[in-house]
């Protein structure tokens, strides 16, 4: 089995900014592809960004592209996910995901995002709340 572990998370005013880490234990996670999906008051799960397990290929959600930056670091065990210039909307609760299951290559060659049921490790989550 494999655990993933969030933190980092907050609250700060609209244009703040937050860095989220994911810390992954109980098995070798670096030649997993790796994302960040978030869950706003109400609204369903939602893809945020993936990383490749090289760390060579990234896919953002439009409503975070240009604010946000996922990274990794196989040697620390960690993802990471730089949220800059944050909005309200950005209040959720951000989880880190582990593809096992292959659904975020997939999902990066066919040009779609990928969707909860690409990612078979989950954390717990960390919640970010962002006031006006």
């Amino acid at each position: 089995q494999g655990q993933l572990g969030e933190s980092g998370g907050g609250s700060v005013q609209a244009g703040g900014s937050l860095r989220l880490s994911c810390t992954t234990s109980g098995r070798d996670f670096s030649e997993y592809n790796m994302a960040w999906f978030r869950e706003g008051p109400g609204k369903e799960r939602e893809f945020v960004a993936a990383i490749s397990w090289r760390g060579n290929r990234t896919l953002y959600a439009d409503s975070v592209k240009g604010r946000f930056a996922i990274s990794r670091d196989n040697a620390k065990n960690a993802v990471y996910l730089q949220l800059s210039s944050l909005k309200p909307e950005d209040t959720a609760v951000y989880y880190c995901a582990a593809d096992g299951l292959g659904g975020t290559a997939r999902a990066m060659n066919h040009g779609r995002i990928p969707g909860v049921s690409d990612y078979d490790f989950w954390g717990q989550g960390t919640q970010v709340t962002v006031s006006s």
